[in-house]
């Protein structure tokens, strides 16, 4: 047996070892815990946390440590509204299949330049992130994320394959644990939009593009518009807020 079967062989039985003691805390408080060991077995991370989103555009808080420092933005801002500009949250809006999500396969084109990744990544210390999927029923799906912080390396090919090799098994085990969340809708944010009295909708639609980090071409792409179009569209958007930046766009929109 070559060096990296023996190495997978006893990362597997570590995995296996530390997802039984997950499972037979399904519902206590003890699972998220004993699911990010083992998880951690497979490829290390900083942070484990999660939301769930409901059919009617609103989201929760699904697991989230609320350490003081990172609460603000992590949790209390997300909530707010920033939501809306996550690519998960785009991710799982017309598709609830349970599957691997990686923020850098989903971010757009302008996404590690946009005002939200600074507000949001930057400040958190969050570089990278791969996203479970749970359809957790009628009402809900959720994303619960694994996240490598400043400091660590991105998640490379191999870690990310290999995850996502015991995927299904994660979102099942998950699934059991949180299926339901979000069944109260007490518990859950107001709903969050775009919107201004001042855009058309048109305008509106490409505000909301720029806030998610495409740029003018990507925009272009999107909406089927030349990119002088966009260009010129923008330069009224600006004009009518009377703004010069995206970080005012953002301000004016999710401060």
């Amino acid at each position: 047996m070559d060096q990296s079967a023996t190495v997978n062989e006893a990362r597997f039985s570590a995995f296996a070892t530390a997802l039984a003691a997950a499972v037979t805390a399904i519902g206590e408080t003890a699972f998220p815990d004993l699911l990010a060991q083992a998880l951690q077995t497979l490829a290390p991370f900083g942070m484990m946390n999660g939301f769930y989103y409901t059919s009617d555009g609103k989201a929760g808080d699904l697991h989230n440590l609320h350490d003081r420092k990172r609460q603000g933005v992590i949790v209390d801002h997300y909530l707010d509204g920033a939501y809306v500009l996550d690519p998960f949250y785009d991710a799982v809006g017309n598709d609830k299949s349970e599957r691997l999500l990686a923020m850098r396969a989903l971010a757009p084109d302008d996404f590690f330049d946009s005002e939200y990744f600074r507000r949001h990544y930057r400040t958190t210390g969050i570089i990278d992130e791969l996203g479970f999927v749970l359809d957790l029923g009628p009402t809900s799906v959720a994303v619960l994320s694994v996240s490598r912080m400043k400091g660590e390396p991105l998640f490379g090919a191999e870690e990310i394959s290999l995850i996502g090799l015991f995927t299904p098994l994660v979102c099942a085990t998950a699934r059991r644990h949180w299926r339901g969340t979000g069944d109260n809708t007490e518990a859950t944010s107001g709903r969050a939009r775009i919107a201004h009295p001042l855009l058309t909708k048109r305008e509106t639609e490409i505000v909301t593009l720029i806030l998610k980090g495409h740029s003018n071409l990507s925009i272009s792409a999107v909406l089927d518009l030349s990119p002088n179009t966009v260009k010129v569209h923008r330069r009224q958007i600006y004009a009518k807020l009377k703004i010069s930046s995206q970080a005012e766009l953002f301000h004016l929109f999710l401060a």
